[in-house]
């Protein structure tokens, strides 16, 4: 029997183990006894050798040959090899009993699924569980020495009545020169299909679930039988035993006691018995020992399992099951805490001691608070610290890394997104205008900076983001530009230029009221010209005057487009200046009708205004 010593270690206290230490059946000392005794019977004899045998110039010789056994016998990699090869054989050996076929859940289907008090009903159900019982005894006969013995034959199983004597003609009369474990369980598929066309199986769904717990019972015998057949690599299992046998091998001569009077580093004593070296054997050597022991748990050592208890335990179990205690119920009552809707065992006076404590109730039921952090904090003072700690931007370093990293192409995009990033930083330190510069010296560029709070949605009354624009100009000559509005042009002829502009000194006039108020332009996509879509007429017009001066005359080009969001949603949008008629040039704003689904939404920036 299995040693078991579960009990004993059940309550960790002192010296816990050392009861342990004491046993003998299924020990370390019974394993490994022999080998011991070998390697310190070895180690004395070529100790007397060299004390009492040998001349002193051999002496020499053989202390140099110690001194050098015991300087690179470290060179063997024994804590290495030994603990993946035993981690890999206890594993193997785990595996190995989860894979021993038991009836309990196959027996519990048959038991409830397969009807019938008379005498049919009867054998069919004792029938099929003893299929299942001869099938994991054919299996565990193939691959357990202790079961082999037990039924040597198949008289032994045919007499043990596992098997009948017709069952067996059939079963040798049935020619494979592969393992024939599994002829018990296509008999149990054959008898079940006939339970079912009787009747005994109700329901095609039960007669589904009884064969899918029959295949996971025959699985786990092939599975079995797999291991069997596929062990640990023999490569694995030789270097890890030459490892072992070599460095202690080794340790016969590396590690003797030499004469002190030749002034040997570390050997300054000379004691007679190596104690550690006795103990590394033992650790070292039990250690492989254990691989020994479990590689194969289908033996006769101590610890292998138990598998003739085993195939008693399932059979005995399985015919109970299926025969006595099928429709067996014990009478229905009334539970002791029938009218008790907070029921509670009672307790002995040896664990009585469980009431004292307290119910689990959460690893922070007794956390302890400040009672001033208990106080809940008004909403619109969350709010305002939330709006502090976001006056920056959480994409405006993403923004400029991007700009950073991008190369410089020429043109638009050249100048203008490093001017982005700046501007977008004024913007967001600024909350309303502070000012509108002009330099004149350099590019003639302008540009007005617009608070948060001026923001708009886009033309097309898409909810998106405000523009900021700066054009520059060419010619000293400005002039501001109300009404514009876009259409496509067709033959050099501008159909939409229906209203007029404004004088030159009246848009100056009012450049200084509008510069406070000036609402954000927004720029759509543009088009490509040779697109054959019907485009949308989009008047555009603003109703108060716009606060970009330039002379309609004038050549300019767009340098500059910064964007942020926008907050509000009511002002009027500022129209942008419409280049003159030119050819047949398109006009800047052209968007898809609704006839078709708006395809392109890139922004073209090969549009420019140029005079007439």
């Amino acid at each position: 029997m299995t040693v078991t010593y579960t009990a004993r270690v059940a309550n960790a206290r002192f010296c816990g183990f050392s009861k342990l230490l004491l046993a003998w059946k299924g020990s370390i000392y019974k394993v490994l006894y022999k080998e011991f005794l070998a390697f310190f019977a070895m180690y004395t004899a070529i100790s007397i050798t060299y004390r009492f045998v040998l001349s002193d110039e051999q002496k020499r010789y053989f202390e140099k040959l110690a001194i050098y056994c015991n300087h690179y016998a470290s060179l063997i990699p024994m804590s290495f090899v030994l603990g993946f090869y035993v981690t890999l054989v206890v594993n193997r050996w785990w595996s190995q009993y989860t894979s021993i076929p038991l009836p309990d859940r196959l027996m519990c289907v048959l038991s409830g699924g397969l009807q019938g008090n008379d005498e049919r009903g009867r054998l069919l159900r004792r029938t099929m569980m003893r299929y299942a019982s001869l099938s994991a005894l054919l299996i565990l006969r193939s691959v357990s020495t202790a079961v082999f013995k037990r039924f040597p034959t198949m008289d032994h199983v045919v007499e043990a009545g596992f098997m009948s004597r017709e069952e067996r003609k059939k079963f040798e009369g049935l020619r494979s020169p592969y393992n024939k474990y599994w002829i018990p369980c296509v008999w149990f598929t054959n008898l079940a299909a006939v339970a079912r066309c009787e009747g005994r199986i109700k329901d095609d769904h039960t007669l589904k679930l009884l064969l899918e717990e029959l295949n996971t019972f025959r699985g786990r015998c092939s599975l079995l039988f797999h291991y069997d057949m596929i062990s640990v690599p023999l490569v694995y299992t030789q270097v890890v035993t030459l490892a072992v046998y070599s460095f202690f091998l080794v340790c016969l001569i590396g590690r003797q006691f030499l004469d002190p009077c030749q002034g040997y580093p570390g050997h300054d004593l000379d004691l007679y018995v190596p104690i550690f070296t006795l103990l590394q054997f033992f650790f070292y050597a039990g250690w492989l020992k254990v691989a020994e022991q479990l590689i194969n748990p289908f033996g006769e050592d101590d610890d292998d399992f138990e598998t003739n208890w085993l195939i008693d335990r399932n059979f005995q179990v399985s015919m109970m099951a299926v025969d006595e205690m099928y429709g067996d119920l014990p009478m229905m009552e009334r539970d002791r805490y029938w009218n008790d809707s907070n029921p509670r065992p009672p307790y002995t006076a040896a664990t009585l001691f469980v009431l004292r404590k307290p119910s689990f109730q959460g690893s922070t039921f007794d956390m302890a608070i400040p009672r001033e952090e208990m106080h809940f904090q008004p909403l619109e003072d969350i709010a305002e610290n939330m709006e502090e700690s976001g006056t920056r931007h959480p994409n405006m370093a993403l923004f400029n890394r991007l700009l950073s990293a991008a190369p410089s192409p020429n043109g638009f995009m050249g100048g203008a997104l490093r001017r982005t990033s700046a501007q977008l930083q004024r913007l967001h330190r600024s909350p309303s205008i502070e000012r509108c510069t002009s330099d004149d010296d350099e590019e003639e560029e302008r540009s007005c900076e617009i608070s948060k709070g001026g923001s708009l949605p886009s033309g097309l009354g898409q909810d998106t983001q405000s523009t900021v624009c700066s054009f520059s100009e060419e010619k000293s000559t400005r002039t501001p530009l109300l009404n514009i509005h876009f259409a496509e042009e067709q033959g050099g002829n501008n159909p939409v230029r229906e209203e007029k502009e404004v004088s030159r000194e009246e848009g100056r006039s009012n450049m200084e009221k509008q510069v406070t108020s000036l609402a954000p332009v927004s720029l759509l996509p543009l088009l490509p010209e040779t697109s054959p879509r019907p485009f949308s007429i989009i008047p555009v017009t603003s109703v108060r005057p716009s606060a970009f001066p330039f002379h309609p005359t004038a050549s300019y080009s767009l340098e500059h487009c910064s964007s942020q969001p926008a907050i509000s949603h009511h002002r009027a949008i500022h129209a942008i200046p419409k280049p003159p008629p030119c050819g047949n040039r398109k006009s800047l704003l052209t968007v898809p009708s609704n006839e078709e689904p708006q395809r392109s939404q890139s922004v073209s920036m090969e549009s420019e205004f140029t005079g007439s």
